[in-house]
């Protein structure tokens, strides 16, 4: 409705000011009248009442012999003026009636008083007194300022009335009824006039208000859509990651600053990935919104957070106190997920539905200073319950003798990863998008613990940025990527992404030159990814080092655009050579709405002139999506998962065959 209005505006505002109004604009305008002139209305008729009767002093002093009947007059039309206002405006009439009510009493006011003071014997001040007839007409259409043709007829009915009384004065004296006619009528087509561009402008103001509120309601609208799709996960319609970690920290400043203990709830799909491939990726799909929408109608109150994690994981944010109301709520929610009773034949134990374990941690259980601590916790509680008997809850208990401090464990081995090589590489290949041909591949670490599973970068690189390892971790995945790819000719480039720690060390250009020497790689096959979150702007050591890179001939990528807000500001601050267009836009375009945004999105990265990288491929529908609209390259599961640099090979064998 709103775009339609608006282009119906601009057409209006186009029209010349005698052609025919828009219906549905003036409607509308009627409307806004109505609201704001009802209230104004009112006190402009009881003004006009007072004056009214007022003037009878006028009438004392200039037609003493009939003041009597005058003022009486005015008193009897004064007061039933203002009595008929209340009354219309106690019965809510509209403003139509108000001004024709307005209209009717100020010309009976006018007549009736030229009908007393024409009779009066003081002919020759009568003479005079008779211009004043002039002022209902500018009251009419000035100080009332009623509609046009409500003004005009009743304009007109007062100027009918004094020329009457204009011809009966003034016929012995033709200067004089040329001077007072001249007064009426110029007086009648000048107030006229005003009263005509003012209704003129009033309607414009109308139209330019109407139009700019359109415009501001769309670009909130698209600023709330913009900050939902950053904030909310396309699949589920739950908070994602970057919501999640927004909301944990703002409890965890509330826990350290007022005491306000919550915990952390950690949720996980027991055998999914034997589920996904039994039913299918589809299936998969459906049964996390079946589990997101179940959890969420189990929680009853808004002192909640629930997030999706990551994959099959999903994360509950509660405000509490109690171990116990913390176990009470973690078992519905375990209840809740039970009780849809969705088969799962592959599961290799007893239980045949899809079920989910839980673990949880209380944040005054938890010692430390680091949000990050309450979550490795609660990890390693539902750790537990996955290695206990899963579809289960499990809290972390800080009295618990066989506890550990693995948060310090955890800093210990990701400062020994490299020494204990319990870091890899795997890549991921991005596509050009029309071609499908291999244009490069996004380098990705992982970590692997003693016991052998994979820890989350969301936990390890933090530990690495806050302890400075991630200084050499950074360093040794360009030279892996560079040894690893970029040996040969058949892969074009490798991406890797940068910390800020790492751009604001003063030795980090200098050691990518020197593992650019050593290697043998071109520098223009080298890119270094940095996030949007990234604040850049005035950062003048990081964009230093960006400089010092791209003197080098290395490519700096803006990753995630669209999900924070230093986007713009970045691609001011730095030359980029490519924009990498977050998942979440992508996901989005199954609604009408979420391809414009989309469209925009792409609009607005071609405008500066970089390479445009759309991630979150999942479906051969997204695919053609970016390739409706020509989007430089594409990555995503669809077109490869990461993988390591031995499965990479015999895919470019595969494509080359």
């Amino acid at each position: 409705m709103q775009p339609a209005l608006a282009e119906l505006i601009d057409t209006e505002l186009r029209r010349h000011r005698l052609g025919r109004r828009s219906q549905t604009l003036a409607d509308l305008y009627e409307n806004s009248r109505e609201q704001l002139y009802s209230k104004s209305t009112r006190i402009s008729l009881h003004i006009a009442g007072i004056v009214y009767i007022a003037f009878g002093f006028v009438d004392a002093v200039l037609i003493s012999d009939v003041a009597a009947s005058s003022i009486t007059a005015r008193l009897v039309i004064g007061l039933l003026y203002i009595l008929a206002t209340e009354a219309l405006i106690h019965l809510k009439a509209r403003l139509f009636f108000l001004e024709c009510h307005c209209a009717l009493a100020t010309v009976t006011a006018c007549f009736v008083w030229l009908c007393i003071a024409g009779s009066t014997t003081h002919t020759e001040t009568f003479t005079h007194y008779l211009t004043y007839s002039i002022v209902f007409m500018l009251g009419l259409n000035v100080f009332f300022s009623l509609r046009f043709s409500i003004a005009a007829t009743s304009s007109t009915v007062i100027l009918f009335f004094s020329c009457i009384y204009l011809v009966s004065q003034y016929s012995q004296s033709i200067e004089l009824f040329i001077v007072v006619g001249t007064l009426y009528l110029s007086t009648y087509a000048l107030t006229l006039f005003v009263n005509w561009k003012l209704n003129q402008e009033r309607y414009l103001v109308f139209l330019n208000s109407t139009g700019a509120e359109i415009r501001r309601n769309e670009a909130i609208e698209r600023g709330a859509a913009l900050l939902r799709l950053s904030t909310t996960d396309s699949l589920t319609g739950l908070a994602n990651r970057r919501a999640i970690d927004d909301a944990l920290r703002a409890h965890w400043m509330t826990w350290q600053a007022a005491a306000r203990s919550f915990a952390v709830v950690l949720v996980d799909v027991d055998y999914f990935k034997l589920y996904n491939d039994h039913y299918g990726h589809q299936e998969g799909d459906k049964c996390l919104v079946a589990i997101a929408k179940a959890m969420s109608e189990a929680m009853d109150d808004d002192m909640h957070t629930l997030g999706r994690f990551g994959g099959e994981e999903f994360i509950l944010i509660l405000r509490t106190s109690s171990r116990e109301h913390l176990a009470f709520v973690s078992e519905k929610v375990r209840r809740a997920v039970e009780a849809m009773a969705l088969p799962h034949i592959q599961r290799p134990d007893s239980a045949f539905v899809v079920t989910v374990s839980v673990g949880a941690a209380l944040s005054s259980d938890v010692p430390g200073t680091k949000v990050e601590r309450l979550v490795t916790e609660a990890d390693r509680a539902l750790y537990n319950a996955k290695n206990d008997k899963r579809n289960c809850v499990k809290i972390y208990d800080k009295s618990d003798p066989t506890q550990t401090d693995i948060d310090e464990n955890l800093v210990e081995l990701v400062r020994t990863s490299l020494a204990q090589e319990r870091l890899s590489l795997v890549y991921q290949p991005i596509r050009h998008t029309l071609s499908g041909q291999i244009a490069g591949v996004e380098a990705l670490m992982r970590f692997i613990a003693p016991t052998g599973k994979n820890v989350s970068p969301a936990v390890f690189i933090p530990i690495a940025e806050r302890t400075g390892t991630i200084i050499p971790m950074g360093l040794w995945a360009i030279y892996r990527a560079c040894r690893d790819i970029l040996s040969d000719a058949r892969i074009p480039m490798v991406s890797v992404n940068v910390s800020p720690v790492q751009l604001r060390s003063q030795s980090f250009a200098l050691s990518v030159a020197a593992i650019l020497s050593e290697t043998g790689v071109m520098p223009n096959r080298l890119a270094f990814e940095i996030t949007e979150g990234l604040q850049i702007e005035g950062q003048r050591d990081i964009i230093a080092c960006l400089t010092d890179l791209r003197s080098l001939g290395v490519k700096i990528w803006l990753d995630d655009f669209g999900t924070g807000f230093a986007g713009l500001s970045c691609v001011r601050e730095v030359q980029f050579d490519a924009v990498k267009i977050d998942r979440s836009f992508l996901h989005a375009t199954s609604s009408p709405k979420g391809q414009e945004m989309f469209r925009s999105i792409v609009a607005l990265v071609r405008n500066t002139g970089c390479a445009i990288v759309v991630e979150g491929v999942e479906t051969s529908d997204q695919l053609n999506v970016a390739a409706k609209l020509r989007v430089d390259y594409t990555q995503g599961y669809h077109l490869g998962r990461p993988q390591s640099v031995e499965t990479l090979r015999e895919l470019l064998e595969s494509d080359a065959a």
